[in-house]
C-alpha cells in the first residue's frame, strides 16, 4: 500500500516508509491485527489484538495527555511491536502528526518542533537526555523495562516531565502511568479503566469497555484506590525465604544507589531456608566482599543475597528487558 497516496500522508511522516507493514494490516479488513507478547515472562507468543480495542486504547491515552489534531508526536520505536504500533494507532485516532524514525540509541537527532509525546524504552534514555532538542518534549513515555533509581534521578535533574508505563501486549499497552519525576511511585489508571486486587495482592484490571473486560495479573501491588497503586514487584519472583517473603523488585529498589551495573535477585533452591536470595550482576570487575559488606550495611538480614554471581552479559528481551534466569 502506498500511504502517500492517502489521508494518512497527512499524519504519518515516515520518509522510510518503517510504518508501511503495520498500516496495510490496520487498514486491512480483518477485525484485529497479529502482535507479540514480550517473552520477558516466557517464550513470546502470537496474539491477536482487536483493532476496536486498539481504539480505545489510543483514545485513553489521548485523553490522559490531551492529544488532539493539533498536537505532534515522535516515534523512535518498532512498529514491528505493541507500543509502536500503538503511537501509530494514536495519531490516526486523534488526527496529531505523527514522525517516524529509526529506532537508535540516540533519537530526536533533528528537530521536529514540539512534540506531545515522545515514547522510549530505558536503553534510549541517555541517548535522548543528550538531544539538543530534549527540550521540544513535553511528556517522555518509558516502558519496555523498569528504569534504575539512577535512571530516575538523570530524568529529575533533567526537568523533563516523564512517565513510566504499565501495561502488557495483552491490554494494547499500557493502562497505567506513574509520574517519575513525584516521586511517589504511584500509578494512575487510564480513563476507563480501574484497578483491585485478588486474594493474592495482585493487580486486577477492570476494563468493561475492552473485549478482555478483567484481566488478573500476577504483579503484587500496594491498592490505594480504584484509581491509583504501586507496583512492588512479580508475584512469581517472590522469595520464600524461611517463611519470609521477600519480593527481589523491593530489595533492587532499594540497592540501586550502590550497584552501578545492570543486576537482578532471584530465588533458589535452598535445604536450611526452603528458597534463598542470589545477586547477579553484569559485571565483571566488582568486589564481592565490599559489596557484600555494603549489602548488610543496607538492607535487613532477612534480605541480604546468600551469594553474589557475576557475569559478562545478561540474556535480555528486544525492549531490553533483563531476562531473570538462574545461569
Amino acid at each position: 500500500m502506498d500511504i502517500t497516496a492517502t489521508p494518512m500522508a497527512q499524519l504519518i511522516h515516515d520518509p522510510e516508509g518503517l510504518a508501511d507493514e503495520f498500516l496495510k494490516e490496520w487498514c486491512s479488513p480483518q477485525p484485529y491485527v497479529t502482535a507479540h507478547t514480550s517473552g520477558s515472562t516466557g517464550k513470546p507468543k502470537e496474539i491477536r489484538l482487536l483493532k476496536d480495542d486498539m481504539k480505545k486504547s489510543a483514545t485513553a491515552t489521548c485523553r490522559f495527555f490531551g492529544i488532539d489534531s493539533g498536537s505532534s508526536m515522535l516515534l523512535p520505536l518498532s512498529p514491528s511491536y505493541i507500543a509502536g504500533k500503538m503511537m501509530i494507532v494514536r495519531a490516526l485516532i486523534s488526527g496529531a502528526r505523527l514522525f517516524v524514525e529509526r529506532p537508535s540509541s540516540y533519537p530526536a537527532k533533528i528537530d521536529y518542533g514540539i512534540l506531545d509525546l515522545v515514547p522510549i524504552v530505558p536503553a534510549q534514555l541517555d541517548g535522548l537526555l543528550s538531544s539538543p532538542y530534549i527540550g521540544n518534549i513535553k511528556n517522555m513515555l518509558i516502558g519496555g523495562a523498569p528504569l534504575s533509581g539512577e535512571e530516575e534521578s538523570k530524568i529529575s535533574r533533567a526537568g523533563i516531565k516523564a512517565w513510566a508505563s504499565y501495561g502488557m501486549t495483552e491490554t494494547c499497552s499500557h493502562v497505567a502511568l506513574r509520574d517519575i519525576t513525584s516521586g511517589d511511585g504511584i500509578y494512575t489508571m487510564l480513563p476507563g479503566i480501574s484497578a483491585s486486587a485478588d486474594n493474592r495482592g495482585c493487580l486486577v484490571i477492570d476494563a468493561p469497555e475492552f473485549s478482555f473486560r478483567r484481566l488478573v495479573t500476577n504483579d503484587s501491588i500496594d491498592l490505594i484506590d480504584e484509581h491509583h497503586f504501586r507496583w512492588i514487584g512479580r508475584y512469581d519472583n517472590v522469595i520464600n525465604s524461611g517463611g519470609i517473603k521477600l519480593h527481589p523488585e523491593e530489595i533492587e529498589r532499594q540497592l540501586s544507589a550502590i550497584i552501578d551495573a545492570p543486576f537482578y535477585i532471584i530465588g533458589r533452591k535452598s535445604e536450611r531456608w526452603g528458597e534463598e536470595g542470589v545477586l547477579y550482576i553484569e559485571s565483571m570487575s566488582v568486589d564481592k566482599e565490599r559489596l557484600m559488606s555494603l549489602l548488610h550495611q543496607k538492607l535487613d538480614r532477612y534480605s541480604v543475597p546468600k551469594q553474589i554471581i557475576t557475569v559478562p552479559r545478561f540474556a535480555r528481551t528486544d525492549s531490553g528487558k533483563i531476562k531473570r534466569i538462574i545461569l
